[in-house]
């Protein structure tokens, strides 16, 4: 088959995230073009490059397609009374889960799998084309190992997360429930998953038991990642590290300990700040984490409970606003951040032989995406998602 190619033409800023392309840590190139040929960068240089289709940016800002490397799209229902009785003053426990399972129980396969394309339909408008999914809504064997079938689907990243809480007929049996986690469960669930997840927290699972099913899915061949440290201090970024995950996800709340940890292990802290928003809990500092040399990520955390946004611009101004981040920083966290919690290098740059993934904004510079939040500035996005 003859190779298809595509040039973006006319880029007013290209960021490329590789220094030695462009200038300052973004690799930024002025007044460019990049060629694609089969969804793969062949090319960056100047603007005038020809291909089989042009693409005019007139002038616009380009940027990589942003990878959101924490997600849970598999789901039913929704949970705005639950939203809407927070925002009047009732407090976040995690408890909703329950709500959204029993939900997701119900729905029948075809429906389920509608509702999360419906759901990647929307991130990829609004600039993500690298994506993780994870389970955690079925909470029994049949019913995980069919929310992550769905999930890779449509994602190479897909994540098995059935120690997300414990379901309402182990109440009692934690240890039981774990126990189903690490062997029946997890020998369901791993010709489909890449992944294996657990949430770490008081009303969730203990460290112990969150070691107990790293432990298991690393002994099947799964990659590591863990929800710590979201609702207070806790012992999630410490396991984590021990651990060797990939990504520590939320990091609402650091000790010295913690951020000290991160920064000497290649375990990525993955920021999920419109979960803060929608939760009222505070917002990391994430100054601290990127002064002390760990590298972090920004992602949507796109579930009904805590986060129903699939907007990483959203994400960007939340970061800037409110986590202490430089524009540059946040554009990196939800580029090449996302990249390494994936353990990801072909996705996150536009370098030679990175992904064709590219989002044209309608803007001038990557500065209006924390200058105008709340305004839809990806005019195009090039590249599928999912891959």
């Amino acid at each position: 088959m003859t190779a298809r190619s595509i040039v973006i033409d006319n880029i007013g800023s290209l960021i490329t995230n590789d220094p030695s392309l462009g200038a300052g840590p973004l690799g930024i190139i002025e007044h460019a073009c990049v060629v694609i040929v089969d969804d793969v960068v062949e090319h960056i240089g100047s603007a005038g490059a020809i291909a089989d289709r042009r693409i005019d940016a007139d002038g616009a800002c380009v940027l990589p397609g942003f990878v959101d490397s924490h997600t849970h799209l598999v789901f039913a229902g929704d949970r705005a009374e639950e939203f809407t009785a927070r925002m009047a003053g009732e407090p976040y426990d995690g408890g909703g889960i329950r709500v959204t399972t029993d939900a997701t129980r119900s729905t029948p396969t075809d429906e389920l799998d509608r509702l999360v394309q419906h759901r990647l339909d929307e991130a990829h408008r609004a600039g993500t084309t690298t994506i993780e999914i994870k389970s955690g809504y079925g909470l029994n064997v049949a019913d995980e190992a069919r929310s992550v079938a769905i999930a890779r689907a449509h994602t190479p990243e897909s994540t098995f997360l059935g120690a997300h809480l414990l379901p309402s007929e182990y109440a009692g049996r934690t240890d039981d429930y774990i126990h189903l986690v690490c062997n029946e469960m997890l020998a369901r669930v791993t010709p489909d998953a890449r992944w294996i997840d657990a949430f770490c927290e008081t009303g969730a699972f203990d460290a112990d038991q969150c070691r107990a099913v790293l432990d298991a899915g690393r002994s099947a061949g799964l990659g590591l990642r863990l929800h710590g440290n979201q609702l207070g201090h806790g012992p999630g970024v410490q396991l984590a590290v021990e651990c060797g995950c990939a990504s520590v996800d939320h990091c609402t709340y650091l000790s010295d300990a913690d951020i000290a940890a991160l920064a000497g292990s290649d375990t990525v802290a993955t920021f999920l700040p419109a979960t803060d928003f929608s939760t009222r809990q505070p917002y990391p500092d994430a100054r601290r984490v990127i002064d002390a040399g760990a590298t972090v990520a920004i992602a949507s955390n796109c579930n009904p409970g805590s986060s129903y946004t699939t907007s990483i611009s959203f994400c960007i101004a939340l970061a800037v606003r409110d986590m202490r981040m430089t524009i540059d920083e946040a554009i990196q966290a939800v580029t090449v951040g996302g990249a390494a919690a994936l353990r990801r290098t072909d996705v996150g740059r536009l370098s030679p032989g990175s992904a064709g993934h590219a989002v044209i904004l309608d803007a001038p510079t990557h500065h209006h995406l924390a200058y105008r939040p709340g305004v839809p500035l990806i005019r195009q996005t090039i590249g599928p998602l999912g891959r």
